[in-house]
């Protein structure tokens, strides 16, 4: 429990640094992440967070990184989260809400570690499972698997991006397995689907199973 008051009462202490992101010089804003970083992971090393700065506030994100042994871990470092102006403390990464600028083509590509990958460039099917039909499974086709194939990365940068889309608990609950292909001019006569179209693919295959 100490190592949960510890984080929480550095953060109280601290919050106005990472609600000025950029106000603050970098190199002094790396030391207070860092510190943040590592009373987190004094509570459990596997744990990560997110902050994402907003007109009005900002929001502080502990994620288990789609591992669902740590969800209660999660759950109970916010379940003791306090009060603090202007913040949102969430559990876990949530489903995106609006796929407005997916289905126009005006997101922008995502970075992970040198890998870049648009939302609405990503594809996908479903893999029947008939010996457990309630078995999500799933085919993402990437434009330039080529570019990236040979970095071990890129299956964590993917699983990461799906994760923002669908959320962490639809993530690692809903999906069983998860292949990833190069998206080639003979796929004509498979029926692919968008990827930001995946949480409600999700939310009906758990219906009608």
């Amino acid at each position: 429990m100490n190592r949960i008051t510890n984080f929480w009462n550095h953060f109280k202490q601290n919050n106005f640094v990472f609600l000025l992101l950029n106000e603050i010089p970098k190199d002094e804003l790396k030391i207070h992440f860092n510190k943040l970083i590592e009373l987190l992971h004094q509570y459990n090393k596997d744990l990560d967070l997110i902050i994402k700065n907003k007109d009005k506030g900002a929001e502080l994100i502990i994620t288990a990184n789609g591992n669902p042994y740590l969800f209660k871990e999660v759950e109970l470092l916010v379940h003791h989260a306090p009060v603090v102006k202007r913040w949102k403390i969430t559990a876990f990464l949530q489903p995106e809400r609006s796929i407005s600028k997916y289905e126009q083509r005006t997101d922008k590509p995502l970075e992970y570690y040198g890998i870049s990958l648009r939302i609405s460039d990503m594809y996908f099917t479903s893999i029947e499972n008939l010996e457990k039909p309630t078995d999500l499974g799933i085919i993402i086709y990437l434009k330039n698997d080529i570019i990236h194939k040979e970095n071990p990365r890129l299956r964590e940068a993917v699983y990461t991006h799906i994760e923002h889309l669908v959320g962490e608990k639809s993530f690692a609950n809903d999906i069983v397995f998860i292949e990833i292909e190069q998206l080639t001019s003979e796929m004509n006569n498979i029926e692919l689907l968008d990827l930001y179209n995946l949480a409600d693919y999700i939310n009906t295959f758990k219906v009608q199973k």
